[in-house]
């Protein structure tokens, strides 16, 4: 990302604009926090080392600056007690901190230790590629992150979407796996790609058909579970949910628990405010824990 894109190297930061400024800025380029007051002697030695170690790296993070004294709700928010602190951000959530003043060489090396890796750069291209619908390109990208680093969750998550698309499913699959200590946003995204995917690949038989092996033989399990799949596999999410509970009511360890697993499925493609999985998630912890 090019500096003039990032925006200011430096900026003032208050309670009002903390939350765009810093926590959403974050999800762009890493952002430093220092926390300081002008009767602070140690800020004041502190705050322009800072600032020339930011400098140094034309554009490639952010350095916020909060004065204490006028932003006392971002200051109680994150607990300061004593300043010079600092805290720094990435997508969105703090990932290393130090208190008081430092030798610049430290400061220097604490800098350096957030800045993007060739793999981050090579996965924000990606995803810039994908967006502009260059899909073949940003594979190569996201290709060449992996072999950086084999478990950069946006690479896996961004390979595993490409992957997708072609019809790739268990590989696609495999690669959301391997996703761990991810930013919140990439383990939501990544659970509810794997849940599409899963959807997708259920096979669609002729859903009357199912239907009229179903209502002639109530107690086949493996028809009902069929039917519920396949209904899923179509998107008629509401009457697969009853189907599958249906199975689940009268074994929920048939099929090593599929009809669960196709719940939750279902739950974590239509996201927890779903009006669909509020009802039956109740209904489901009911049936598994009376």
């Amino acid at each position: 990302m090019s500096a003039a894109a990032a925006g200011p190297a430096i900026v003032d930061v208050g309670d009002a604009d903390f939350a765009r400024e810093v926590i959403e800025h974050s999800s762009r380029v890493p952002v430093i926090v220092d926390f300081w007051a002008p009767w602070c002697g140690p800020c004041r030695q502190l705050g322009p080392a800072l600032e020339r170690a930011v400098n140094e790296q034309a554009g490639a993070l952010r350095l916020a600056k909060v004065n204490v004294d006028q932003s006392p709700q971002v200051a109680r928010q994150f607990g300061v007690q004593s300043i010079p602190l600092v805290l720094a951000f990435r997508d969105g959530k703090p990932v290393a901190e130090f208190v008081g003043a430092q030798p610049e060489a430290v400061l220097k090396r604490f800098v350096a230790s957030l800045l993007p890796s060739n793999a981050d750069r090579l996965a924000r291209e990606a995803a810039e590629l994908l967006e502009a619908g260059h899909a073949n390109a940003a594979e190569e990208r996201l290709r060449a992150a992996l072999a950086e680093d084999a478990r950069h969750p946006q690479a896996l998550l961004g390979l595993a979407r490409v992957l997708g698309e072609r019809g790739k499913t268990e590989e696609a699959l495999a690669l959301l796996e391997r996703i761990s200590a991810a930013p919140a946003g990439v383990e939501q995204e990544a659970t509810r790609l794997a849940s599409e995917l899963r959807m997708a690949s259920a096979p669609v038989d002729d859903l009357e058909a199912l239907r009229a092996r179903v209502a002639a033989a109530p107690d086949d399990l493996a028809a009902r579970l069929e039917f519920g799949r396949a209904l899923a596999g179509a998107r008629r999410y509401a009457e697969a949910l009853p189907e599958l509970l249906a199975v689940i009511e009268r074994d929920k360890d048939f099929a090593d628990e599929a009809a669960r697993k196709a719940m939750l499925d279902v739950f974590g493609l239509l996201g927890s405010e779903h009006p669909l999985v509020q009802e039956y998630r109740s209904a489901l912890a009911r049936v598994l824990f009376r």
